[in-house]
């Protein structure tokens, strides 16, 4: 029984999050796409709500001992098959649905077919359901193996306890910043297929949590508390990065002449489209990239034990996404804006690492 439960635990999890987004009273937003006709897509976006519900129905469930706190511990391995049978399933119906690009079916499976999968008229995105889903299941398997920790180890760990209150943060601050992810990359460029369906289904709740699966077990291995806070000030810094490059960049797409701290958008221009050259974007042309990858180091670090190699195939998977993704986002760019591209790389001449890369 425990075996069935554990497997549709995820699907059950899924549903679940899905209702919720459905019945919480959610904000139209316009993003940065636009269909076929030339009209800017909206968006339903409730991420932040159905984040807070979702939590609060974990700790019901498991104060009325209807589901131990600890459940998605307990059945993790379970509930990773489970995930990645969604995914795939979801995969292959979302890409199947629609015709061929013209490319290898393998391709297509991988990359997908189309950019905009929407139902009811933006009703329900495939996007912003498939992120948001993998949000809650992430911070959900979070609070679980926290619960684990500290019902079962008895000497507690600080820096465990900080690893998940990090990517608690995480999960809190893509959902509260969720409109602003409608002008990032994702939403943009990439197609749900694959890549994207079995990524947030399986991938994302369940890998990005990997410092976590192989020392949750583990007692405090001694680490310093200042040295604790340090991997906390790394990560804010990673935090910075990522999250004022996404800010900055939203605020010129929403409003071009308006300062972002105090910063005055400095662009260049070929007098119908217009590139930001400074502050985040001027230091390199992904600083975002760069800030993703720290957070995942100082995750990594937080358990303090350095020595499992497991915990650091998190920020290893970032830097091979990024090295590859940066040079999809040029090619996407060099065809967007042309010479006005090449001229912005003249001016930023590193791709992620300011002064080296």
């Amino acid at each position: 029984m425990t075996l069935f439960l554990g497997l549709v635990t995820p699907l059950v999890t899924y549903a679940a999050v899905t209702l919720l987004h459905l019945v919480i009273p959610a904000r139209r937003r316009p993003g940065y796409v636009t269909d076929d006709a030339g009209e800017v897509l909206t968006y339903r976006t409730n991420g932040r709500y159905v984040l807070g519900a979702s939590i609060l129905l974990w700790l019901a469930l498991g104060y009325l001992g209807i589901v131990p706190y600890d459940w998605l511990y307990q059945t993790r391995w379970f509930g990773v098959i489970g995930a990645c049978v969604v995914g795939l399933v979801f995969s292959a119906v979302v890409v199947l649905r629609y015709p061929s690009t013209g490319k290898p079916l393998g391709a297509d499976l991988w990359f997908g077919r189309s950019k905009d999968v929407q139902i009811g008229n933006g009703f329900v995105d495939a996007k912003v359901w498939l992120y948001l889903v993998g949000a809650v299941m992430l911070q959900l398997n979070v609070l679980s193996f926290a619960a684990f920790h500290l019902e079962h180890v008895r000497n507690v760990n600080p820096g465990f306890l900080v690893a998940c209150a990090i990517l608690t943060w995480f999960c809190f601050d893509y959902l509260i910043f969720e409109r602003v992810h409608l002008w990032t990359y994702d939403f943009i460029a990439e197609r749900v297929g694959f890549k994207l369906g079995f990524g947030c289904l399986a991938f994302y709740p369940y890998f990005y949590s990997v410092s976590l699966w192989f020392t949750a077990d583990r007692p405090d291995p001694g680490i310093p508390s200042w040295v604790t806070a340090l991997f906390v000030v790394l990560f804010l810094g990673g935090w910075v990065l990522t999250r004022g490059a996404n800010m900055q960049k939203y605020v010129f797409k929403t409003a071009p002449e308006s300062k972002f701290l105090g910063i005055t958008p400095e662009v260049l221009t070929d007098g119908r489209r217009s590139l930001l050259v400074n502050g985040f974007w001027g230091a390199s042309r992904h600083i975002n990239y760069l800030g993703e990858t720290v957070q995942a180091v100082a995750i990594a670090l937080a358990p303090g034990y350095l020595g499992v190699w497991a915990v650091w195939l998190y920020p290893l998977y970032y830097v091979a996404l990024f090295l590859s993704r940066q040079a999809d986002d040029d090619k996407v760019c060099r065809e967007k804006y042309g010479p006005l591209w090449d001229e912005y790389r003249a001016r930023v001449k590193r791709r992620i690492v300011p002064g080296l890369y």
